[in-house]
């Protein structure tokens, strides 16, 4: 029988890798769900419907429920505009006009942007080896922006703005967590809330605009690609938070690193796409900046690995 301390050796591993895999893959999956022209707000709709059916799922078959208290409502309507609704709708809009590949190597930057505002916050102190990692970050953006090049089409690097607005909410949706917590709800509990309260924002918004459109039975291939995608992330967001508990918040958070090569390479198999060099040269400086603003590991007696 394998012990504990020996399965956790390649368990935690085996689970990390599989989480970064995963979450790589949602992203050319969400590009075929916005390929054939839903709008925004009627993909976010959807997918704050699986999200809630499956996170509610996992609260109820866990024996907990749905918090009502005022500091709960708060934190929910917060994450859902700060994770959700905002950073989703830049999403979905920016996803068709720019590579998928591309959107994965941003994604790195949440970490980096999270950074100055922790810092701004007094939730962090200054440190040379982190803002270096910060320049390293703003310059693989730039890498990719700046080169006629380095896109497909020119013209894809006025939309890297608009992509960059998901990364930077989502920075202030992790900096906004780390400032409260979680109004005294575990992770999933407390997911299940800011999805199920987006999603009753999400109607209004969605209906204002005309964004609706009905879910075709059976689904097609975007359909298809959205219900996958949104129920992919929920459960990875459960093994995450599972993992983040028995491993550590800063063991999970290297994740991050696997995402962007995956989200590279899923589009690669499954959208056929292609890369320049100065996009590879991107996704490597950036890589380089995450390495040097993760915080670092400690072992057991508090010390650095």
């Amino acid at each position: 029988m394998i012990s504990a301390p020996a399965q956790s050796r390649w368990l935690f591993p085996a689970m990390l890798v599989g989480m970064g895999v995963g979450w790589g893959v949602t992203q050319p999956l969400g590009k075929i769900a916005a390929s054939t022209g839903h709008p925004a707000f009627g993909l976010i709709f959807w997918q704050l419907v699986v999200c809630t059916l499956v996170l509610g799922g996992l609260t109820l078959v866990r024996g907990k429920r749905l918090s009502l208290r005022p500091q709960a409502l708060r934190f929910y309507v917060i994450v859902a505009v700060l994770g959700t609704l905002v950073p989703n709708a830049a999403f979905y809009i920016s996803v068709v006009r720019l590579p998928a590949g591309i959107m994965s190597i941003l994604i790195s930057t949440v970490p980096l942007l999270a950074f100055p505002l922790s810092m701004a916050l007094g939730l962090d102190r200054f440190s040379p080896r982190r803002l270096a990692g910060l320049a390293l970050g703003l310059v693989g953006v730039a890498m990719i922006a700046l080169p006629s090049a380095s896109l497909p089409d020119p013209a894809m690097a006025a939309f890297l703005p608009l992509a960059m607005v998901g990364p930077l909410f989502y920075a202030m949706e992790s900096t906004y967590v780390a400032k409260v917590g979680t109004a005294g709800m575990d992770a999933i509990q407390a997911m299940f809330g800011a999805s199920l309260v987006g999603l009753m924002l999400c109607v209004p918004i969605m209906l204002v605009f005309g964004h609706w459109f009905a879910m075709p039975l059976p689904p097609g291939r975007a359909e298809t690609a959205l219900i996958a995608s949104s129920a992919l992330h929920a459960l990875l967001y459960a093994a995450f938070v599972w993992l983040a508990a028995k491993a550590g918040a800063v063991f999970a958070s290297q994740s991050s690193y696997i995402v962007t090569a995956s989200g590279v390479f899923w589009a690669m198999v499954i959208l056929g796409e292609r890369f320049s060099p100065w996009v590879w040269a991107a996704a490597a400086v950036m890589l380089a900046g995450l390495s040097l603003v993760q915080p670092r590991l400690k072992n057991a007696h508090g010390g650095s690995i």
